[in-house]
């Protein structure tokens, strides 16, 4: 049984949603829903604490004089955009397998949207500007790691200067510069909504818990859910990524509690119930696993992977025609999900059309969210234009 789960990161939440809005609900009995002495201390310390702090590289990099001359030419948020991201020297690469606070960011020179939001808003803050975080309305992008499904959700952010309360209210027209890290005809098709810099720090928190997860470090995970469902009570996604934790842990009634808590929090999450359905299954709730499902069934009729999962048993059946015709629903419903597009390929491949693999392949590739897959694809795809030029010469 597949479970799902919720992260936030440009294009990375356990089947939950990434980003989901602050609800003021009747705050739950937290202890209901932990259980500490199940797993094993914290290698290392767990919370926001670090998530905005400048490294000594960091500090070094904003008081160079190349730095410097930035600011002075284009002023704080222009010139931060400029010397971060416009002028590549930091050469800055997108990797979404990994959500790193604002110094692990700078270190390794890569990290999702939530990484490079937190960076640009450390360098922000000590710049003394305002910062101003944003849920994008995008669709949800899956992926699947480890047996686990995860919906990626976007966020930006803007900043500008500093403005008095008094200000704030008079001049509600005085624009902020908005960094999204989304192509610019992408991010203007959405809309966006404010959230609190606490909200962002437990989407942090629920991804490194998610990620501890599909690393199979169930005791690292635990850690990391518990401090974001204890530093937003009220965010569904982090109950949601515990109850996950639980179920692989053994600990289905632990499980129960918390996807229901999340339930309680998002009535409508499929993510939630998808998980919860199985759950209860073992726990003997037939009957209350069956009106889950049925439940279930009613709001998401056709779920995330439903027409691959239909393809891959095509292709192991040599069925190549009707996997293609399935991947392509799945690419027209998903089209930034890059396996789809690799397994795309490999069906037009199988079938003998060389240029729509080739092309299939190539959104692969444009799609691809970590370095390990760009690699891979790369590869791939030199090998598969070579192989259509050996055939073109051929004839």
């Amino acid at each position: 049984m597949k479970r799902l789960a919720s992260l936030v990161i440009c294009t990375l939440s356990l089947l939950g949603s990434g980003c989901a809005g602050l609800r003021v609900p009747a705050p739950l009995p937290l202890p209901a829903v932990f259980s500490d002495a199940s797993f094993a201390p914290p290698p290392a310390p767990v919370g926001p604490e670090q998530l905005f702090v400048l490294s000594p590289a960091m500090r070094a990099y904003v008081e160079s004089p190349e730095f410097a001359t930035v600011m002075r030419r284009l002023g704080p948020e222009r010139g931060l955009v400029e010397a971060l991201y416009t002028k590549g020297e930091l050469k800055l690469e997108y990797d979404a397998s990994v959500t790193r606070n604002a110094a692990e960011t700078f270190d390794a020179r890569m990290g999702n949207c939530l990484s490079l939001v937190l960076m640009t808003a450390a360098f922000a803050k000590h710049l003394g500007l305002e910062v101003q975080y944003q849920d994008v309305m995008t669709e949800e992008v899956w992926s699947r790691n480890a047996g686990l499904y995860f919906a990626s959700t976007h966020v930006n952010l803007s900043m500008g200067k500093r403005r008095t309360a008094q200000a704030r209210g008079v001049a509600a027209d005085e624009r902020m510069l908005t960094i999204d890290f989304l192509p610019p005809e992408d991010s203007a098709r959405y809309n966006t909504h404010t959230i609190e810099e606490r909200m962002i720090e437990a989407m942090f928190m629920n991804n490194r818990a998610a990620e501890a997860l599909a690393g199979t470090r169930l005791d690292e995970a635990y850690w990391w859910a518990r401090a974001a469902v204890t530093h937003l009570p009220n965010f569904a996604t982090p109950y949601n990524t515990l109850g996950v934790i639980y179920q692989r842990h053994g600990d289905n009634a632990l499980a129960e509690r918390a996807f229901k808590a999340a339930l309680t929090l998002e009535p409508e999450s499929t993510i939630a119930m998808h998980n919860l359905v199985p759950v209860l299954s073992k726990l003997g709730k037939a009957e209350e696993s069956k009106a889950l499902a049925a439940r279930l069934a009613a709001l998401e009729p056709t779920p995330p992977f439903h027409y691959f999962h239909l393809a891959m048993k095509a292709m192991q059946e040599a069925r190549y025609g009707e996997a293609r015709d399935l991947l392509h629903k799945e690419v027209r419903r998903a089209p930034f999900n890059h396996e789809f597009h690799f397994w795309l390929a490999i069906a037009h491949w199988r079938l003998g059309e060389g240029t729509a693999a080739r092309d299939a392949l190539a959104l692969a590739l444009d799609n691809s969210t970590t370095r390990a897959a760009t690699e891979r694809y790369s590869a791939k795809l030199a090998f598969l234009r070579s192989q259509i030029g050996n055939r073109q010469r051929t004839y």
